[in-house]
């Protein structure tokens, strides 16, 4: 059995906005009509700045279609609004199953 993801190209997702709470900044995400693959690699345009004055330590979430997903860094950590370098093209690594969703350039 062959293990190859991507197979159809890589997916690439854009930010409708951004929103604030206390507890996490998320970036809503264009509806994909089921382009994203169950795993692989993802490249996601954001937007949107995030507001001046914001928390730098919350996290930073994708919404896709009412699901928000945590963001996390290498080795695991969320990826916080610290570690957020602006607006731009961002390449991430998602994996349905295993329920990651990981930045990979930033």
């Amino acid at each position: 059995m062959s293990n190859f993801v991507n197979s159809n190209g890589i997916a690439t997702l854009d930010s409708t906005g951004v929103s604030v709470s206390t507890t996490a900044v998320t970036y809503t995400l264009r509806p994909t009509a089921g382009i994203v693959p169950p795993r692989g690699l993802i490249l996601v345009r954001l937007n949107d700045a995030i507001p001046e004055g914001t928390t730098t330590t919350l996290p930073i979430q994708l919404s896709l279609e009412g699901v928000a997903k945590t963001v996390t860094s290498f080795g695991g950590t969320d990826w916080a609004v610290e570690d957020f370098v602006g607006t731009g093209i961002y390449l991430m690594y998602y994996n349905r199953n295993l329920g990651i969703l990981q930045v990979l350039t930033a």
